[in-house]
């Protein structure tokens, strides 16, 4: 029998990937530690006491990937947490136990998704992501809490989470007329559900959209999940050929923070020699960084663009960024 590697080393490095800045790393270590399964959730579970508030909030995004009901009291108690970001993991985790299979756990994942909806001393955006959790329910579930926020003092509480639940096709809606959800997740979810039949038009505006509620954000989690929603529109138009907003492609190279790996992802698909620039510009940068994982990625774009566009060295675009940028793009081009 082959003696099975030991898997504590490497849920050590994801767990501290969590509460790193890279959100793509972080991300990536979701994914992983949902594969490692149950193994991972003790670990997760023994280190969140004593973790920080932006490793706490990863942790809760791992055990909402993991749905084990043995994170439920962990999930319950960070919803008293001081930091609204954290209690929006907490809400995601707790709503993944809502379909845990265990009656028990269903049930007390519930009625505390309720009392965080229901308590107006918390902000509006975290009891309406309690909400949006709370909505998939039954229609008798739910149904007496939204006629108690239907009374809410709070004007976006009420607007928002007192009406009738709203549907993916409504969220799609107020989005596209410039009315964006309370949370990225509704987002997320009503354009899973209409990406590939939304107006191509439709998908560019909310590009837009989303970059402007980025930019207002004032919470870096949070933040970055509208990012991630932008990324995943970006793939929408991608997967339908279309270019409407490479120029925010282009444009969001530029900026400091890395960047979801969905925005290379369509840049692959459907950048063009226009791209060129800003793809060596960030392959630079990423030498200084010795951030490998981030260098492959902007080279591989690079290269599928080269290769999709048909140009050599003699194309104006190359000679530009040989030009600017010589080591780096000799190091794209393979020499």
């Amino acid at each position: 029998m082959p003696i099975q590697r030991s898997a504590g080393p490497e849920i050590r490095q994801l767990i501290d990937a969590l509460g790193g800045t890279d959100e793509t790393r972080s991300e990536a270590a979701v994914a992983r530690l949902a594969v490692i399964g149950p193994r991972a959730v003790e670990r997760l579970l023994q280190e969140f006491p004593d973790a920080a508030g932006r490793a706490r909030a990863g942790m809760l995004r791992a055990l909402e990937a993991l749905g084990d009901p043995r994170a439920l009291p962990t999930a319950r108690g960070a919803l008293q947490d001081e930091s609204a970001a954290v209690q929006t993991a907490a809400i995601g985790a707790l709503r993944a136990l809502l379909g845990a299979g265990t009656a028990a756990a269903e049930r007390d994942a519930f009625d505390a998704l309720v009392a965080v909806a229901l308590d107006r001393r918390r902000v509006a955006g975290v009891r309406l992501a309690a909400w949006d959790a709370i909505r998939e329910a039954a229609e008798d579930a739910r149904e007496p809490v939204r006629r108690a926020l239907a009374d809410d003092p709070d004007p976006e509480v009420r607007a928002r989470a007192g009406a009738a639940p709203a549907s993916h096709g409504d969220v799609w809606q107020e989005a596209v007329d410039g009315r964006l959800p309370a949370t990225p997740a509704a987002l997320k979810a009503a354009l899973a559900a209409r990406k590939s039949t939304a107006g191509l038009t439709d998908l560019q505006r909310l590009v837009d959209r989303i970059r402007a509620r980025e930019q207002q954000e004032t919470d870096a989690h949070v933040r970055e999940e509208w990012r991630a929603v932008r990324g995943a529109v970006h793939q929408a138009l991608a997967g339908r050929n279309s270019r409407l907003a490479l120029y925010d492609l282009r444009d969001s190279l530029l900026a400091a923070d890395r960047l979801p790996v969905a925005f290379l992802a369509a840049m692959e698909e459907i950048g063009d020699a226009t791209c060129l620039d800003t793809l060596a510009a960030a392959y630079d940068e990423s030498s200084r960084s010795g951030d490998t994982w981030w260098r492959e990625h902007l080279a591989s774009a690079f290269r599928a663009i080269v290769h999709r566009e048909g140009l050599t060295r003699r194309h104006a675009s190359l000679k530009r960024v040989l030009a600017r940028w010589p080591d780096a793009t000799a190091e794209l081009l393979g020499r």
